[in-house]
């Protein structure tokens, strides 16, 4: 009776994987790997070859990662990308659950700019209490953190948070265009491409840090996805990973073809031919390979923003990617 239930167990088919994955991407030019991905049905290509046809994939734009990580948890999206805190924010939270989140891939290595039109101001140890400086969210977006690794920098680990009661939340375009007319609250914006390169148009504004000077070469953004995403569906996954790498390459190579995806896609104001310069500045690189992202987690770690020590950066993404020269 025991052998033939066993036989009946091991005769049952093996579980279907999704036939639907559900990205959930941002506007911003740090993410462009999806524009190419929906527009070349890159997720549904690599799917097919390796043996799962007719996977339909949906994209949602959301802003900012905590809605974005409040919608993978609930199961509501697959794959969702971010800036470095909105992975290890939710990474640190599910770490050894059944919830557990990991990163996917990297997707971006380029740069945010603190901007100022305060002629008094060229470091940040020239701010001063009647200063404000406007970013995306306050304490959890990126250029939060990195306000806070400049600090503790400049003053010690005790002293990462000084600066914090100077910033204030806006959107990167709101932000671009109070600083440039100069009659707003705000004298200082730390933002994002190609906002930030549009305020250095104005002579009046210059730059004061640079996340490059404080990183050296990183990831700007990724994506990252639920342990019960990965566990159940490794083609699918897989079919993921190879679309981010695939296009990737184009995006390399085919910068101007990029940038008319992004413009269609997001039907963003801007101007195209200043995303394509920003696209061909040798330092920008779409890659999968994530850099920098165990300082990121050291540091979170270190003020006592992460309850939870990253050994290594591959604690921080899965298996499909640890071949990768990440760190």
């Amino acid at each position: 009776m025991a052998a033939g239930a066993g036989l009946g167990l091991c005769a049952l088919p093996a579980r279907a994987e999704t036939n639907e994955v559900r990205i959930a991407q941002q506007t911003s030019i740090a993410f462009l790997q999806f524009n190419v991905m929906k527009h070349q049905g890159l997720i549904e290509k690599h799917a097919a070859a390796l043996g799962v046809p007719g996977v339909k994939v949906t994209f949602a734009t959301f802003n900012g990662p905590d809605a974005m990580n409040d919608a993978l948890l609930s199961g509501a999206v697959d794959i969702v990308s971010g800036g470095p805190p909105g992975l290890l924010v939710v990474w640190a939270k599910t770490w050894g659950t059944s919830q557990e989140v990991r990163g996917v891939a990297a997707m971006s290595q380029l740069y945010w700019l603190l901007n100022t039109r305060n002629p008094n101001v060229h470091h940040i140890r020239d701010f001063t209490a009647t200063d404000r400086i406007a970013m995306p969210a306050v304490k959890v977006a990126a250029q939060s953190v990195l306000l806070e690794m400049a600090a503790a920098r400049e003053w010690g680990d005790a002293a990462y948070e000084r600066l914090d009661p100077l910033t204030i939340a806006m959107a990167p375009s709101d932000a671009t265009a109070g600083l440039l007319s100069g009659g707003g609250a705000f004298n200082s914006a730390f933002t994002v491409p190609p906002f930030q390169e549009m305020q250095l148009k104005d002579p009046a504004i210059h730059t004061v840090l640079d996340s490059k000077e404080l990183l050296g070469p990183s990831s700007t953004s990724y994506a990252w996805a639920s342990k019960k995403f990965h566990d159940a569906n490794p083609k699918i996954y897989l079919a993921v990973v190879n679309a981010m790498k695939e296009a990737s390459d184009f995006i390399m190579a085919h910068k101007k073809e990029t940038v008319a995806y992004y413009l269609e896609d997001t039907r963003a104001k801007v101007d195209g031919d200043l995303i394509l310069q920003i696209l061909n500045e040798p330092t920008n690189i779409y890659s999968v390979t994530p850099l920098a992202s165990a300082k990121w987690a050291d540091f979170l770690y270190r003020v006592g923003r992460s309850k939870v020590a990253a050994k290594s950066w591959k604690d921080l993404f899965w298996q499909e990617v640890w071949d990768l020269p990440g760190n």
